[in-house]
């Protein structure tokens, strides 16, 4: 993988810090979420940046509850050993209803020290 193409591998073998993370935003649960993230991590979400844990438990407790919809991890990829990609398909009461996200993960010591979510 010196390439820095991303392989396609399968959701068991994504981290278990963002397994971890995904199954806790999922579950709409902010707490174990933002135990996550580095303290000075950074997400990215429909244009908007937010650093810090403070502002990443602010971002996760609005996401949470801004809209209802149904998230399917449809498919993982790996750049290297701190990047990964988990695409997913949500469907809701969102404008447009339903959208195939990437969540682009970069780790560092074994937490997310950045998130980036987009079409």
């Amino acid at each position: 993988m010196h390439d820095n193409q991303p392989r396609t591998i399968t959701p068991d073998d994504l981290p278990e810090v963002i397994t971890r993370y995904l199954t806790a935003h999922r579950a709409h649960d902010t707490a174990t979420a933002v135990t996550t993230f580095t303290d000075d991590a950074t997400v990215i979400d429909d244009g908007n940046a937010y650093q810090g844990s403070i502002a990443i438990e602010r971002w996760l407790d609005r996401s949470a509850t801004e809209f209802t919809y149904t998230i399917h991890l449809t498919n993982a990829q790996q750049t290297d050993t701190a990047h990964y990609i988990a695409t997913h398909h949500l469907e809701g009461n969102f404008p447009g209803g339903t959208i195939d996200l990437r969540y682009r993960f970069t780790l560092r010591d074994d937490l997310i020290e950045h998130l980036a979510i987009e079409p």
